[in-house]
């Protein structure tokens, strides 16, 4: 079992990464921190009440223990793969056939005056609601959810299909997972373009010959319809929901689809709908780019807790330059190339605390010790200790790429390759380069719905002024089109914001549990 110390680390560490909708080519969420208990025992049927089991051994294997006054209960249910508009389709791919999705219950011993259940996303897509559930039981000391929350609400979280413990899609070998990330983030010359070209074509090419003309069915709008399923097996009249990152998109699908079904949604980093392929992917361009020259920005005042001042940018951009022509070897003979630098500096931005963890990873890859560039690049990309991957991207591209109806040609990411470069130094490259995982995956594809949730009631979307993954610019335009949404802002740092404040966690607890709406324009500053 893990010290104290290490149990809170862990759990800090896994609620502070744990949310992401990077579109280069898949997200952040829940580092692996050990083996995933499998659930056990017959899913139930759909439209049949589940039975629950009690499942300890996954906080255990999470973290080291459950969380204090927590118990924790699993149970399956089985959907159509295919719900068609509805209750099923009769016809077409999946017809007649059904996906797993597992869920985890945390339940307080402590608990009164029940609500109901609070039903959790990560994002990702990709990401597990099953290990949020856990990890966010662990409550506010830990970075988790208060006990207000807590001792009003079962918390509940799924994964979607696909996804972890969901009828799982596997189908990237463990080889073309290292040689994406590991790739160079701007290949310049045709040739070195060419080979990420291959590289994304023989990834689509494999699961397309894996998974047929069922890949479309592992869409956001299949996964919305799901979620009602979830709702109705929990016995709950109507859905209490929070969402971060790709989640949000997930619960703005299933207000359109079910207003009246609707009774709080929180989405928290949020994701504007009608953004396609290439306006996402320079949002992100944008934002990350934004997020770094903050970065930059602390580390020149803060010279005593930023080994790489006084100009952070350059000892980045030098990190990067050198890994192309001579990367540091560590002690397993692993080589840390740009792409695994860059992977790194991704997954450091996530969170305002992962900017020291940045400067330092950089000083001692400069030193020669790329350990810390490692750590932080694989909690990214879901990689162990094994350099075996969960199937965080395996999800991540068919759900993506299942939405995705846009299909830029090679030459137009070619040419936004060049332009983005001169706009976004750091990031626009391969923001431009990532869209060829969609370019190339095969199969059709199944867009989500972008309309007025006509009838529900107000839905609290959450935004980050400081956001790099989904840029505050996006909170508004998903309020606004929803048409009941209502903005709530904190002007700090990183993806995602509950319950990183007070100002923010009250306003939030106050909507889940009394349906208390945030005034209009209500923002929190960042501490």
């Amino acid at each position: 079992m893990p010290r104290t110390d290490d149990r809170i680390r862990r759990v800090r560490r896994a609620l502070a990464v744990f949310a992401a909708t990077a579109l280069l080519t898949a997200g952040c969420t829940l580092p692996a921190f050990a083996p995933r208990a499998e659930p056990t025992g017959e899913a139930a049927a759909p439209g049949t009440a589940p039975t629950w089991r009690a499942c300890p051994e996954v906080a255990d294997q999470l973290v080291g223990q459950g969380a204090p006054n927590m118990r924790y209960e699993c149970t399956r249910i089985a959907v159509p793969r295919n719900w068609g508009t509805g209750t099923g389709a009769t016809t077409g791919p999946g017809a007649g056939e059904t996906f797993e999705i597992a869920l985890l219950r945390a339940r307080s011993t402590k608990q009164r005056d029940r609500i109901g259940s609070l039903v959790i996303n990560p994002g990702g897509p990709g990401g597990s609601g099953v290990d949020t559930a856990v990890y966010l039981s662990f409550g506010s000391a830990f970075g988790g959810l208060p006990t207000t929350v807590t001792e009003r609400f079962d918390i509940v979280g799924f994964d979607p299909r696909g996804v972890s413990r969901s009828s799982p899609v596997k189908c990237i070998s463990d080889a073309d997972l290292d040689a994406s990330f590991g790739y160079d983030p701007d290949p310049r010359s045709q040739e070195s373009f060419d080979g990420i070209v291959a590289l994304n074509r023989r990834i689509g090419q494999g699961c397309g010959q894996k998974y047929g003309d069922q890949l479309p069915l592992y869409g956001t709008e299949q996964a919305a319809r799901d979620m009602d399923a979830v709702r109705a097996a929990l016995g709950d009249e109507k859905l209490t929901y929070l969402g971060y990152s790709y989640g949000t998109l997930l619960g703005a699908t299933y207000a359109q689809l079910h207003p009246q079904r609707v009774r709080a949604l929180v989405l928290d980093g949020a994701v504007d709908p009608k953004q396609g392929l290439v306006a996402g992917s320079e949002s992100q361009a944008k934002g990350f780019e934004r997020a770094f020259g903050n970065f930059t920005r602390w580390c020149a005042a803060n010279a005593g807790r930023c080994p790489i001042a006084p100009d952070a940018r350059a000892a980045v951009t030098d990190a990067i330059d050198k890994a192309r022509v001579s990367p540091v070897r560590g002690a397993d003979g692993r080589e840390a190339t740009a792409g695994w630098v860059f992977y790194a500096i991704i997954s450091s931005l996530y969170t305002e605390p992962g900017w020291q963890e940045l400067a330092r990873a950089i000083d001692r890859l400069e030193g020669g010790d790329p350990t810390d560039v490692f750590r932080l690049a694989d909690a990214y990309a879901g990689r162990g200790d094994d350099g075996h991957y969960s199937n965080l991207f395996d999800a991540n591209l068919a759900i993506n790429c299942a939405d995705e109806d846009e299909k830029p040609s090679l030459a137009r990411i070619r040419e936004l390759q060049s332009q983005w470069r001169e706009k976004y130094p750091l990031f626009g490259p391969a923001l431009a380069v990532g869209m060829l995982a969609c370019a190339e995956w095969p199969g059709g594809r199944d867009p989500y719905p972008t309309g007025p949730a006509v009838g529900a009631p107000p839905i609290v979307v959450v935004g980050t002024t400081g956001d790099p993954a989904t840029p505050y610019e996006q909170t508004g335009a998903l309020a606004s089109m929803l048409g009941v949404g209502r903005v709530l802002t904190w002007e700090g740092e990183g993806h995602t914001a509950y319950p990183q404040t007070a100002c923010i966690t009250d306003a939030v607890d106050a909507y889940l549990i009394d349906l208390t709406v945030p005034p209009e324009g209500k923002s929190c500053p960042p501490r």
